[in-house]
């Protein structure tokens, strides 16, 4: 009863569930994250919203930051163990149904998840992780049907799959409806011929969430996802792209040869692929926005802390006023953006259509990105050019957050089109 009164609603059905490791520790403690702060500062950071992130800090402490420099070096960081880790503690099912292995909670859950990856001291492995639980299996979640969802979706929030979306080509990135791969019907299969490029996890991956063209109508209405298991037949991982930053995750090109798919796997109605992305891209820019909010944070205050010590002409390069100031000025926007996001999710969470403020969020994370590391990565002098310092890693690694997922221009046309700005046919 005392559970029950604390943690109302879709948490309580949750904490009654079996969750082993830090999360059901830290959630059925009950209270410990009022001492965190005072009053939460958005609906977004409630204390049941603090113990979340902090299990949550206690996995990412002892299990992957340890260990980030190396998996940087190596070029790749080890799906498997990690996901598996996160998935015992719950944390790759926390907006998914209980009955699927899920915690039930709402989609604000998920993006204080991405808030406090973003403590993790690389960017490639938030993103893969943000693929895993928010990008390749909210359409299956939402419209695939029962079976594709014990064959796939269970695994996957339990870790024991690794997951990857397959949208972007060689000739289309964030232009979804030019995408070429086809998915020909022949009988109770489908036969897949095309590539995909820019996958994330895509050599480590058991399974993809695949967009093809299904039919030769209208570009709008020819596509189709699918649940596509990486071990058929003709699915060939070309090789392992050298990326300037996201070292640590790896990154695929993949080349389809009559691959053939039962048609059952297919994701809800065939014909609604577009669609089913376009949905699935409003949380996935939330989830990026959310990460790079707090690797923004860091990098802030790290070059506080290091422009106090070092000092130039006999003085901390921090008693500057240019310097203190332009932090100041960068923290403000911070701010900005923080509140931009925490409005789209809570109108999100209340079941609106949140693609306007989503894609305005997107675009104000791109740009911030670029500006924070950059002015800050000027105040570390020539540490800021070594691979010592995070700053360095942040400076190449947040650099995707202003083309993964849609470029400005991109972000721009879709605000644009709610704003009825742009030319009518």
């Amino acid at each position: 009863m005392a559970l029950a009164r604390r943690f109302p609603g879709a948490l309580a059905m949750a904490l009654a569930r079996p969750f082993p490791g830090a999360l059901a520790m830290a959630l059925r403690a009950g209270g410990r994250g009022a001492r965190l702060g005072s009053e939460p500062r958005d609906a977004g950071d409630s204390p049941r919203h603090r113990d979340l992130r902090e299990a949550l800090r206690k996995i990412i402490d002892k299990e992957i930051n340890p260990f980030v420099d190396k998996w940087e070096e190596e070029g790749q960081f080890p799906a498997h163990k990690v996901f598996k880790i996160l998935g015992q503690a719950g944390f790759l099912g926390v907006d998914k149904p209980t009955e699927y292995g899920g915690m039930g909670l709402d989609f604000s859950y998920n993006i204080a998840v991405a808030e406090e990856l973003g403590n993790i001291r690389c960017g490639g492995i938030p993103m893969a992780i943000g693929v895993q639980a928010g990008m390749a299996t909210p359409a299956l979640t939402r419209f695939g049907s029962h079976e594709l969802k014990k064959q796939f979706l269970i695994p996957t929030i339990a870790g024991d799959f690794v997951a990857c979306l397959g949208i972007s080509e060689p000739g289309a990135g964030s232009d979804v409806a030019n995408i070429k791969t086809t998915a020909v019907r022949k009988g109770d299969e489908y036969v897949i011929n095309g590539a995909k490029m820019w996958i994330t996890s895509g050599s480590q991956a058991d399974w993809m969430c695949l967009l093809a063209n299904t039919s030769e109508g209208p570009p709008h209405r020819n596509k189709s996802l699918m649940c596509l298991p990486m071990n058929l037949p003709g699915i060939h991982v070309a090789k392992k792209i050298d990326k300037l930053g996201m070292r640590s995750s790896d990154t695929a090109q993949i080349f389809f040869e009559d691959v053939r798919v039962p048609c059952k796997n297919v994701i809800g109605e065939e014909g609604k692929g577009f669609t089913y992305q376009m949905l699935q891209f409003q949380e996935e820019r939330l989830w990026g926005v959310a990460t790079a909010l707090t690797q923004m944070e860091t990098i802030i205050q790290e070059t506080i802390e290091y422009t106090r010590q070092r000092k130039v002409f006999g003085q901390p390069v921090l008693h500057n006023q240019s310097v203190h100031f332009r932090l100041a000025e960068l923290a403000t926007e911070l701010e900005l953006l923080r509140s931009l996001l925490h409005r789209a999710v809570a109108l999100y969470v209340e079941g609106n259509d949140v693609t306007k403020f989503a894609s305005m969020a997107k675009l104000k994370a791109g740009r911030l990105t670029r500006e924070v590391t950059d002015s800050c990565l000027q105040f570390w002098g020539g540490m800021g050019f070594t691979s010592e310092v995070l700053v360095s890693r942040f400076y190449r690694d947040l650099r995707l957050m202003s083309i993964g997922g849609g470029s400005d221009e991109t972000m721009l046309s879709i605000i644009c089109k709610y704003m009825d700005t742009l030319p009518r046919k």
